[in-house]
């Protein structure tokens, strides 16, 4: 049994097409950053136990969004929050830093434990997921629809 994150399709030959990953690129004001980028710098952080990040579209741009998973008994502080912040600004860049970053219990991930970057940017904005059924965990996309914290 073969699970993924990627979109694909079963041909009616029994075959599949791949369409390619199912991961975000972020274009915050036209400039291309992978989130790769931020994930390196956050995870070296002990008080994050993970992370996803996403683009959303806001003000006829993109801005970055970061949600954080929290070791065990680490509360998000203001403190906290500046350090991450500072510790993406020198390990990528300053267009790199998110313009929120907001703790979540739980991340969603694929079958095979892929964090689902599309899901989570869809479900911020509204829309349906298409590959849902590929999900571990798709009851922590609940976590993400409508966040007070993103309105502003």
């Amino acid at each position: 049994m073969w699970c993924h994150g990627d979109f694909a399709e079963w041909t009616e030959n029994g075959g599949m097409i791949i369409h390619g990953r199912s991961d975000a690129t972020l274009n915050p004001q036209g400039v291309r950053i992978g989130t790769a980028e931020i994930y390196n710098q956050v995870e070296q952080m002990p008080e994050v136990e993970e992370a996803i990040c996403i683009g959303q579209e806001w003000q006829s741009d993109v801005r970055v969004i970061l949600f954080v998973r929290m070791a065990a008994g680490v509360e998000l502080t203001e403190e906290l929050e500046k350090a991450i912040r500072q510790k993406i600004r020198t390990g990528a860049s300053p267009r790199h830093v998110p313009a929120k970053i907001i703790p979540v219990a739980d991340i969603p991930r694929t079958k095979s434990g892929k964090i689902t970057e599309l899901a989570v940017r869809d479900i911020v904005h509204g829309r349906p997921v298409k590959n849902k059924e590929a999900l571990a965990n798709p009851d922590a996309l609940d976590l993400y629809a409508d966040l007070p914290q993103l309105r502003d």
